[in-house]
């Protein structure tokens, strides 16, 4: 089907513009990452230049668009830090999580909402749904900010699975807030957020887990769609909670964080497809929130936004996490740096949309208020992440580089065929064949280095960017991939002396999860 000349030729411009954004966003990644601020300001500010008071004057202002878009990328992004979320790493710190992501976020709402109320004359309603927007931490920020960060495992996981969960209750406090105000009777907005959160568990738990027992036993023609049924399968738990009147964004993270510890066939493609398109959705979702802003109506607010913050940073979110981690033991320094790694981003600006498309008086002023926190907070606490870490003693050394493994099923011969590259940093350099000690039933069949494959015998040694092919019956696949990791990570010793080489914190059964080789989100 032909389309009228002037039609093709705004596609074509459409399409050079988003090529053009998308490049200098990619670009970006290099300065973010050696500044150590989080991407999304530099996305933010293509936005803004774009926008009606920029270089492009693109004038935007479909809160109602932006809000549905928004959505959607963080779906995409929640989909992906669950993907990267290792259960081994959270098990332990789950219960502090989950305290953070509800009793924390109820006491950082209180202690906003009572400070936007008094110290800025705002009228309640207003109060309240600022105090709500903003005691959710960002999952894109803080994912890119923590995986360049050598912190203990503990902190980390805590930290990545807040920002997973917390997105889910503050949705529905917002929601709430902007429909109904103040409500007297605050049990029965408790028990509607309980049985939201448990609904959405279940659903999402359930699709994960039939989900990967699916794509486990199903051999797919091409290893291409396995990444493409793997977001299929996530987005599909986010919808099925959202009809089911449960949290859609708690089982699409629930949902990813099953299937991203399932040691599915071909993982590594997909952690890089689900990658991709977790920058995409950043990119897209920050150039948009920046396109909504108008600078000119910023001046006014940014007084408010600044007290609103400081409030936040020194006060809110410090009595949260002691409130939250009291029972927990949680040493005095890691509290100071959770405190501290309350990172906000584009999901405290994508709720702040809420309000404008529910009518609430004083929304536009809600939404600049936000944008503003946002930006001169991240500023002031991204970088200063490291440094703090390192004041606290918490940086740890940088470990061996996992390997990375990638499994092909082979469905008539009840085995699975393992690719594994051995990356700088391991410890599998120098070990000879017969030192992996693999277990019956697995062998490494050829070794490819340097653009030539040979067949290895048992005094064959391993070097840095070899890789290896390894045929492993089914019932000692799990245990082949748990002993070549271990190798990886400690050397031809891994197994004696009670160590298995795993990382700390790790038990046993996790030394096999593909984790978060893959790299880290800039």
């Amino acid at each position: 089907m032909k389309g009228t000349p002037t039609t093709v030729h705004h596609l074509n411009q459409l399409l050079l513009v988003c090529s053009l954004v998308l490049l200098v966003a990619v670009a970006a990644v290099r300065i973010s990452s050696r500044s150590g601020l989080p991407s999304l300001l530099v996305y933010l500010g293509i936005g803004v230049a774009m926008g009606q008071d920029g270089i492009g004057d693109i004038h935007f202002d479909n809160a109602e668009l932006t809000q549905v878009i928004g959505y959607a990328a963080l779906v995409v992004i929640l989909a992906e830090g669950g993907l990267g979320t290792k259960w081994t790493e959270i098990k332990p710190v789950l219960p502090a999580s989950a305290a953070l992501a509800t009793v924390g976020v109820a006491a950082s709402v209180g202690v906003t909402a009572t400070a936007a109320h008094f110290l800025i004359g705002l009228e309640w309603q207003q109060a309240l749904i600022i105090g709500a927007v903003v005691s959710s931490t960002d999952a894109a920020a803080v994912f890119s900010v923590l995986r360049r960060i050598p912190l203990p495992s503990r902190v980390t996981g805590t930290l990545e699975a807040e920002s997973g969960f917390n997105d889910a209750p503050v949705v529905i406090l917002v929601l709430a807030f902007s429909t109904a105000g103040p409500m007297e009777h605050w049990y029965v907005l408790l028990g509607e957020i309980t049985l939201e959160l448990a609904i959405g568990a279940v659903i999402g738990l359930a699709v994960g887990w039939l989900g990967s027992l699916g794509l486990r036993h199903v051999a797919l023609p091409a290893s291409g769609l396995y990444p493409i049924a793997v977001m299929a399968i996530a987005v599909t738990a986010y919808a099925a909670g959202a009809m089911a009147h449960g949290s859609g964004f708690l089982a699409v993270y629930l949902a990813s964080m099953v299937l991203g510890n399932a040691k599915l066939p071909h993982w590594p493609a997909t952690r890089g497809f689900a990658e991709g398109l977790g920058w995409l959705a950043q990119i897209g979702m920050f150039v948009l929130l920046g396109l909504l802003v108008s600078p000119h109506e910023l001046g006014d607010d940014i007084v408010p936004a600044l007290i609103i913050g400081l409030v936040l940073t020194v006060v809110a979110r410090p009595l949260s996490v002691v409130l939250s981690l009291a029972p927990f033991r949680v040493p005095w320094q890691e509290q100071a740096l959770m405190s501290w790694a309350g990172l906000r981003g584009a999901v405290p600006i994508i709720l702040a949309t809420i309000p404008m498309v529910e009518g609430v008086t004083g929304s536009r002023s809600i939404f600049n208020v936000v944008f503003l926190l946002v930006v001169v907070y991240t500023l002031v606490q991204g970088p200063t992440l490291p440094w703090l870490a390192h004041k606290l003693r918490l940086g740890e050394d940088a470990e061996a580089a996992d390997l990375g493994i990638e499994s092909a099923p082979l469905e008539r011969l009840r085995g699975h065929l393992l690719s594994v590259g051995i990356p700088e940093g391991s410890r599998m350099h120098g070990v000879e064949v017969s030192e992996l000690r693999l277990p019956k039933g697995a062998a490494v069949t050829l070794v490819v280095r340097g653009g030539a494959s040979f067949v290895p015998g048992p005094t064959t040694m391993l070097r840095r960017g070899d890789e290896l092919l390894v045929v492993a019956t089914d019932p000692v696949r799990d245990a082949a991939e748990r002993r070549l990791r271990a190798v990886g990570r400690g050397g031809k010793l891994a197994g004696w002396l009670g160590t298995d080489g795993a990382r700390p914190g790790e038990g046993r059964a996790g030394g096999a999860g593909e984790g978060r080789a893959g790299g880290a989100r800039g």
